[in-house]
């Protein structure tokens, strides 16, 4: 019988053992906390960073523990400006640490130390984080694979702004309310900043730049924040179209946190990577 990852935890006696180290990186002049969940087994292993949403109060920890147990090295940490870490929050800052903590895998300092392999490294965000996840792969050729789940289109949100000026005022007001944990900033500062960048942040445009990398998109079916008629469907008609040939998706019925998919979820980025971080020669 083959060993479901989802369940079953790595051998006592292996060794190293898995452990959780906790890891700063610096960007932008801040210290981002993070932890670092390494796999059993002497490595190198491949990394996943995974990049959280906003505000961040999920983290995606589960599917930490669960890559983990598939064999994967998965980093979760905080941007700037959010749950105590300095600097200010934007969704400017967001992507500059994403991009950060990406190159910073590939140095000697993290991957060494901690039996990572730089060379087979994806990226996995959800919402605001599966926004960055294109987003960073697209500049980024080291990122081997890429996952946006439940990804927010900030390009698609801004060009429907402009379309029905009545939506800015629901929008700046619900961004309000998730400022707690966050710092310098404001609903209204983030719905500017949003609709300053207008159609840089189209993910659909991002299609050339993600066409020699595999690529999951996982939709939301009955999901208020990232509706899939508007942050799903539309972006994989579009990398289909372009097309890109190493392009998978899903659409789940269920809600913005995956509430009752985390199982499916994990076992779908698992197996996904799988098919596309073999190791390399």
């Amino acid at each position: 019988m083959s060993i479901d990852f989802l369940y079953t935890d790595p051998s006592p006696t292996a060794s190293p053992s898995a452990s959780t180290p906790a890891v700063t990186i610096v960007s932008g002049g801040e210290t981002l906390p993070g932890v670092l969940h390494i796999p059993a087994g002497p490595g190198p292993h491949p990394v996943v960073v995974l990049l959280h949403g906003f505000p961040g109060i999920e983290r995606n920890f589960d599917l930490a523990h669960a890559l983990r147990r598939a064999g994967y090295a998965a980093l979760v940490f905080h941007y700037r400006g959010s749950w105590g870490t300095g600097g200010v929050w934007s969704w400017g800052n967001v992507l500059g640490d994403a991009l950060r903590v990406v190159a910073a895998v590939g140095e000697d300092r993290l991957w060494a130390t901690h039996r990572l392999d730089p060379r087979r490294v994806a990226v996995v965000g959800h919402s605001l984080g599966g926004f960055a996840a294109l987003m960073t792969a697209a500049v980024a050729p080291g990122v081997r694979a890429v996952v946006s789940v439940a990804g927010f289109d900030f390009g698609a949100v801004a060009a429907a702004l402009r379309a029905d000026p009545r939506m800015r005022k629901s929008l700046v007001q619900a961004w309000d309310e998730e400022l707690l944990a966050l710092r310098g900033t404001s609903g209204e500062a983030l719905v500017a900043e949003m609709e300053a960048a207008d159609e840089a942040w189209r993910l659909d445009q991002l299609a050339p730049r993600l066409a020699d990398r595999p690529v999951l998109l996982v939709g939301t079916a009955r999901d208020p924040v990232t509706p899939a008629a508007t942050h799903h469907l539309p972006l994989v008609e579009a990398y289909r179209a372009y097309p890109l040939d190493c392009l998978e998706h899903r659409l789940f019925p269920t809600d913005h946190a995956l509430s009752d998919h985390r199982v499916a979820l994990a076992r779908t980025v698992a197996e996904f990577l799988d098919r596309h971080l073999a190791p390399l020669p």
